[in-house]
């Protein structure tokens, strides 16, 4: 890991660059899948699934059959594991359902404001190295409880043309009405044109790489919204001598080991925590499975000593993590002034792992500094807020000339009239 001791504001914009490739390295290859997805519907997308996964799926749906098999193969500690998950995120997003919100603005006009699910979503699960059924949970849960009425889900096949039977387990289990083998760009697009098999759908979810963040984006042109920008993965710690460098070094590499591409960073009062942290990496990351992934996202990481608290924190709400531990002896200071993150995790005891599975809170998250002005996934992401309003006579008639003489001053002599014919109606009537 990079260290940097006492860096100058003026060069931590580069200092928390972030490694990833440009919109404009990628955006071509993005738009030219899109346009054949577009006119050649199924048939791009097998293309693309060929070149890309290496596989040829014979029919992109998955069957009752495939998900009676792929239940009955995954362990019953896993399934427990994945429902006790369920019950924890469960809990969190329906508690942040929200009742009609209704005012009297003035006598006689009544306006409410009532939230209406989103009626097809599309769910994207990446596969590869990682299958995260896991963020099947996160999108399926509160998808379910917003009311969704079609939840289609997409994750790439793997070389034998299959979903990983964990993935299939926690969508049946979530209600998903549709899953589909396809993954990538050819997924994004198919979601947001509709093919022969994919249905069309009008918000997509879910991270994955670079070229699924990019094609996200360029769906949004389409008429489709997205959650967010979501792309590789980061974590930022800051943490003091209060904190456990094992715990410090055991989080770091929990995301490093998420890809390449992802980006790990420490921040410290401590120079003893730091050279403390840096020999736990070491040795941790010795002993796992995806060593060498974690090691490609280690090289891009960082080591930060500042002078206080307050210059830590100005630091943290420039770079806005997407996920932040806070682990010092001031913990109330970041928690009370942080601006910028996704999720904050306090504490020795709180590992970034936990929303990651089963506490309960959403990990689908802003990357790339999009924490400084998007939220992560909840239940909100699933709605749209609605508004109402209904006006008596005596209602027109207080605010009715306010309405004419502002519409006037627009030069809106149409919209003057509406209101000028009821108040007129009201007058002769009487």
């Amino acid at each position: 890991m990079n260290k940097i001791y006492n860096p100058k504001p003026e060069t931590w914009s580069s200092i928390l660059e972030r490694p990833t490739k440009t919109v404009d390295d990628i955006e071509a290859t993005v738009k030219e899948i899109f346009k054949e997805v577009q006119k050649k519907e199924d048939e791009a997308v097998a293309k693309y699934t060929s070149l890309f996964d290496g596989v040829t799926v014979d029919t992109i749906e998955v069957s009752k059959t495939e998900i009676d098999a792929a239940v009955a193969s995954v362990s019953d500690e896993l399934k427990a594991a994945i429902a006790l998950a369920k019950e924890n995120i469960t809990k969190f997003h329906t508690a942040q359902k929200t009742n009609r919100v209704a005012v009297e603005t003035i006598e006689g006009v009544s306006c409410w404001q009532e939230k209406r699910p989103i009626q097809k979503v599309g769910l994207y699960i990446p596969g590869g190295t990682a299958p995260l059924f896991s963020t099947v949970l996160m999108l399926a849960v509160p998808a379910k409880i917003a009311g969704c009425k079609e939840i289609v889900l997409c994750s790439p096949p793997d070389k034998n043309g299959q979903i990983n039977p964990a993935i299939l387990f926690a969508a049946h289990l979530c209600g998903v009405t549709k899953i589909l083998k396809v993954g990538g760009i050819q997924a994004i697009a198919g979601l947001t044109f509709g093919t022969e098999t994919i249905p069309k759908v009008y918000k997509i979810f879910g991270p994955g790489n670079q070229f699924v963040t990019v094609a996200k984006q360029l769906a949004t042109q389409f008429g489709v919204a997205i959650d967010m920008p979501a792309g590789p993965s980061e974590l930022l710690i800051v943490a003091d001598d209060s904190a456990v460098p094992a715990f410090v070094a055991s989080d770091l590499l929990s995301q490093a080991e998420h890809g390449a591409d992802s980006q790990v960073i420490l921040v410290s009062t401590s120079k003893k925590l730091i050279d403390a942290v840096e020999d736990e990496i070491q040795l941790q990351i010795e002993l796992l499975p995806r060593k060498e992934i974690a090691e490609k996202a280690i090289a891009n990481s960082k080591l930060i000593f500042v002078e206080n608290d307050k210059i830590a924190l100005d630091l943290i709400n420039e770079y806005g993590p997407e996920h932040f531990i806070v682990c010092t002896a001031n913990d109330d200071f970041y928690i009370d002034e942080i601006e910028n993150a996704g999720s904050i995790f306090i504490g020795n005891y709180t590992p970034e792992s936990a929303g990651d599975y089963a506490s309960g809170t959403n990990h689908t998250l802003p990357t790339n500094g999009y924490a400084k002005n998007y939220s992560g996934v909840n239940l909100d992401s699933f709605t749209k807020a609605m508004t109402f309003q209904k006006i008596s006579e005596k209602g027109i008639q207080n605010i009715g000339k306010a309405i004419e003489i502002m519409a006037d001053a627009e030069g809106l002599q149409a919209h003057k009239n509406a209101v000028t014919l009821r108040l007129n109606a009201i007058e002769n009537g009487k």
